[in-house]
């Protein structure tokens, strides 16, 4: 899967979305800061840091191109058990409550290559907070502690986990179906196919195969290519 191979586009997708929409507030609850503070506490007091360095975290989809956080070491690596899918709705950020995209979460079954940060000594907490706001405050995902193999060796990693309990959470989706919801939705942040472009280029310059994430730009670039203005079917 090299990447002259990817067909999905920044230009493709700029020309299908050229407008920003405005983001709605109102769109998806959040949860508080207070609350989200106080569930990454709750999460850490059971798990000390480790000796030398802060935990580790493992990343599978835009953690891997945008993780937010301080990094004393990164390594590929490979979770056992659970797979990466596009199975929770975003009706804000990357989509609308008209036109909701999708986002990626790890779903039980499998395997998932991607990438362990481990976060440097010193306040921890205060390091991981931004990436812990921004997986968790929307309620989609669950927090979970998995064995990473590594090369160097396995690392226990924080991850970020399907919460199936969620409205957002749709189970498993057909990749045309899937396809079809990411070529349509634009949000506050870009479209949904530029999350998906940014994944699957990342894990390709890692040299991580993912037949998922290779199907599915290839499909959402079909959509766009047949429908270069969304809006107008919209």
């Amino acid at each position: 899967m090299p990447q002259r191979d990817l067909t999905l586009t920044a230009e493709l997708i700029a020309a299908a979305h050229p407008r920003r929409p405005a983001d709605d507030t109102a769109a998806m609850p959040l949860m508080t800061d207070a609350d989200v503070e106080a569930a990454l506490h709750s999460e850490l007091d059971a798990r000390p840091a480790p000796a030398g360095g802060g935990p580790w975290v493992f990343g599978y989809g835009s953690l891997i191109w945008q993780p937010e956080f301080a990094i004393a070491e990164q390594r590929l690596g490979r979770v056992r058990g659970w797979h990466r899918r596009f199975c929770l709705l975003q009706r804000r950020f990357r989509g609308s409550t008209d036109h909701p995209g999708l986002v990626l979460a790890l779903v039980a079954g499998g395997v998932c290559d991607g990438v362990a940060f481990r976060l440097p000594a010193g306040d921890w907490r205060e390091v991981l907070m931004p990436v812990w706001r921004r997986e968790m405050r929307g309620n989609g995902y669950r927090a979970r502690w998995v064995p990473v193999a590594t090369r160097e060796g396995v690392v226990e990693a924080l991850t970020f986990v399907a919460n199936p309990a969620c409205d957002r959470y749709t189970g498993r989706l057909g990749e045309a179906e899937i396809a079809d919801l990411i070529a349509r939705a634009d949000g506050g942040l870009g479209p949904s196919a530029e999350y998906l472009r940014r994944t699957a280029l990342a894990c390709a310059e890692l040299g991580i195969r993912d037949r998922h994430l290779w199907s599915l730009q290839a499909l959402v670039a079909e959509r766009l290519q047949a429908a270069p203005l969304i809006a107008r079917s919209a």
